[in-house]
């Protein structure tokens, strides 16, 4: 990769840029000193299709002095903007520079329109139409993608409208989900339930935690089994925020629901991700979204 950052890189560059306008420049002074010899018809001697004659005429003038005038400006250009390689040009001007200048002035300009969110509480700000509007477009830009224009989400992403959290559903633990991401990890525990059967007994004794179909004999067989899973999801099996451990009672399922699909989970763990979003959203923008968001579930 070195070879392509390297100091001949912006000399060639430079060469390359200056070689053409010199070109241009002999070229037109070329063109000017030419002479061709005329018949006494004021022609080249050339024709045509039999009777398509070129004439000698001089460019005209407009012409010569566009083409000046374009060649100078090439130059202007390079003394004043980046083009001849690494030089920056006497204003220092740069694409990154005008997109922060733009930036900047865009957070001057919504700066105040979030000021007067920073001291309202949450449920005001859920209510209020133009911070709903606002949180409603940040959301379908930068969420919907995941969890859907209607935040239901789907199989792998949650719903953000059920009230069910993994994390927890505070307005302040939703703000720190934005800004900071999530990862949940649950590890393979096959090994830690037993064998292939009693995984599958732990399938059936979850399945009844939330009154869903089962084997009520492999249930009962698995209740034992399921103090391997307990460090997470507790005893009861409805879950530990803290951890981002899921109620196994609420019959609500993000990587899917039946028998095959909690062997395979048991067997196989799953690792999600929600990534940190504070480099995109000013801390304004996340209590107005995180207001948005805890709103689809408390209206």
């Amino acid at each position: 990769m070195s070879d392509f950052t390297s100091g001949f890189w912006s000399i060639a560059i430079i060469a390359v840029t200056l070689g053409g306008i010199l070109a241009c420049v002999l070229l037109l002074w070329g063109a000017g000193k030419a002479r061709v010899s005329p018949t006494g018809d004021n022609t080249t001697g050339h024709v045509w299709d039999g009777d398509l004659r070129e004439m000698n005429n001089p460019l005209p003038r407009w012409w010569v002095w566009m083409f000046v005038i374009t060649v100078v400006f090439g130059v202007l250009y390079l003394v004043l903007y980046p083009g001849l390689g690494d030089k920056p040009g006497t204003l220092n001007w740069s694409s990154s520079g005008e997109h922060a200048a733009d930036v900047a002035k865009h957070q001057a300009t919504t700066a105040q329109v979030y000021a007067k969110y920073a001291a309202m509480p949450v449920p005001e700000i859920a209510r209020d139409a133009q911070a709903q509007a606002i949180g409603e477009r940040l959301f379908m830009n930068n969420c919907a993608q995941c969890h859907g224009s209607d935040a239901r989400g789907s199989k792998g992403f949650p719903n953000l409208a059920d009230g069910d959290w993994l994390w927890g559903g505070e307005p302040s633990v939703i703000a720190e989900t934005i800004a900071k991401g999530r990862i949940g990890s649950m590890p393979p525990m096959a090994a830690a339930v037993g064998t292939p059967d009693d995984v599958r007994n732990v399938a059936h004794y979850v399945l009844s935690l939330s009154n869903g179909p089962h084997d009520s004999v492999r249930a009962a067989l698995g209740k034992s089994k399921f103090t391997a899973c307990a460090a997470c999801h507790g005893s009861n099996g409805k879950g530990n925020p803290l951890l981002g451990a899921p109620n196994l009672t609420d019959d609500i399922w993000l990587h899917g629901w039946g028998e095959e699909a909690i062997v395979a989970m048991v067997n196989n763990g799953k690792t999600n991700q929600m990534p940190a979003q504070e480099g995109k959203f000013s801390a304004e923008q996340i209590r107005v979204l995180a207001s948005y968001v805890w709103g689809l579930s408390n209206r």
